[in-house]
């Protein structure tokens, strides 16, 4: 029996609406100036053009695009906060118009910015949220999820006070008080030191051991590469890839051959074959080719038969960035 999925989207569509909301009025310089950050569209700019993929349950998925792909517009109408044009959408197996409450109470956001009030204290921003959703005071988890969070010796500090790092934690924590099996972060590591994103990864990592479909949007491509299982790439409202991650990153044809010589090069080597090729210093270069071709051990045998003698040889393998950029990269 197949698992259903943790998100279904399908043909999801979202039209925002033309400066002055659409009517047609005598177009002075302002106007045209508005259509012009609007791309021209007087109907209104198209923001996600037909969507559909499916987020499995129980992974980590990325959602990575350039900005304004339109990642923010797709993840504000799972979370209600943007009406879609057209298309459908199921959260948990709940439909986010036919069945808006359960569909809401199956998804927890971790928006970009800090949202709570200063103010309150952890455990009040907690609890508060918790009433928010109507859950009964014997039935709230504030005391757990600050344990969770590693917030539990700041329960009575005012929020205002808390670090950076904390300040994040706490939005994790606020957004998991209805116990939701989907979590959705957007751009939680935007802006923050090495050890901040460590913890959050550690902690995002122990939700999804404990069960819980983790949805993350972030410009660190590294960090998808390594945590996501499975990764969509919008690009101008579309979904222009979606795969495994292995599978993602084997889609670049690309590999470097990094190279030092023994003397320093009056001359750059050329080939046919080669894709493109830099100079490192003085007696560096560096051979992209496309491994289709060629293998390393050909590289090298050109690179000699040009004369040069090799001292040290190293090699990358393309990543993430590599297929992104191509991607999303017009031709």
């Amino acid at each position: 029996m197949t698992t259903p999925p943790a998100i279904r989207i399908d043909n999801l569509v979202k039209r925002y609406a033309p400066p002055g909301g659409g009517k047609k009025a005598k177009r002075g310089p302002a106007s045209r100036a508005a259509d012009a950050n609007n791309n021209g569209d007087e109907d209104g700019k198209l923001a996600l053009k037909g969507v559909s993929f499916d987020v499995p349950q129980g992974g980590i998925f990325g959602l990575l695009g350039p900005n304004g792909a339109g990642k923010s517009t797709l993840i504000n109408i799972l979370a209600g906060l943007v009406t879609k044009t057209s298309g459908s959408a199921e959260i948990w197996g709940f439909d986010i118009d036919e069945q808006r409450r359960n569909a809401k109470r199956a998804i927890g956001i971790v928006p970009q910015e800090i949202v709570f009030d200063p103010f309150f204290t952890p455990y009040e921003v907690l609890e508060n949220q918790a009433g928010f959703y109507g859950i009964a005071k014997h039935l709230r988890r504030s005391e757990a999820l600050l344990e969770a969070v590693r917030l539990a010796d700041k329960r009575d500090a005012y929020a205002r006070t808390l670090s950076g790092g904390m300040k994040r934690r706490l939005l994790v924590a606020k957004a998991m008080v209805h116990s939701p099996p989907i979590l959705v972060l957007d751009e939680p590591t935007a802006g923050v030191d090495v050890e901040l994103r460590r913890q959050l990864w550690e902690l995002v990592t122990a939700l999804n051991d404990d069960g819980v479909t983790v949805v993350l949007t972030t410009h660190y491509l590294e960090e998808a590469e390594e945590l996501c299982d499975r990764i969509a790439i919008i690009n101008h409202g579309e979904c222009i890839a979606n795969k495994p991650t292995r599978e993602l990153v084997d889609m670049a044809r690309e590999k470097i051959v990094a190279v030092t010589v023994d003397s320093d090069l009056t001359r750059i080597p050329q080939h046919a074959a080669f894709t493109k090729v830099d100079k490192t210093g003085d007696r560096g270069v560096e051979v992209t080719y496309d491994k289709d071709q060629l293998t390393a051990g050909q590289v090298l045998a050109i690179l000699q038969e040009q004369g040069l003698r090799i001292e040290d040889v190293t090699t990358r393998e393309a990543d993430l960035e590599d297929v992104f950029v191509s991607l999303t990269t017009p031709a």
